[in-house]
C-alpha cells in the first residue's frame, strides 16, 4: 500500500477525529447468521442425499 502518510486533521485534504466515537463494523452479522443456517441446511440435505444414494446402491448390490 505504500508508505505511511503522516498530516494533522482537517489539512490538506485529510479526515477529522472524533474522540470517543466508536467505529463501526462492515458485517451486518444478522445477515451473516441467516447465510450460515442457511448452508448448514443445504449441507444437511446434501449429506442425507448422499447417504439415501448409499443405501439404495447397497440395497441393490445385495439384491441381485
Amino acid at each position: 500500500s505504500g508508505p505511511a502518510v503522516i498530516a494533522n486533521p482537517f489539512e490538506n485534504g485529510f479526515g477529522s477525529l472524533v474522540q470517543g466515537a466508536l467505529e463501526s463494523s462492515n458485517v451486518n452479522v444478522v445477515q451473516q447468521l441467516v447465510d450460515m443456517i442457511e448452508t448448514q441446511r443445504a449441507y444437511e440435505v446434501s449429506s442425507k442425499s448422499i447417504t439415501a444414494v448409499d443405501e439404495m446402491m447397497q440395497f441393490i448390490s445385495r439384491n441381485l
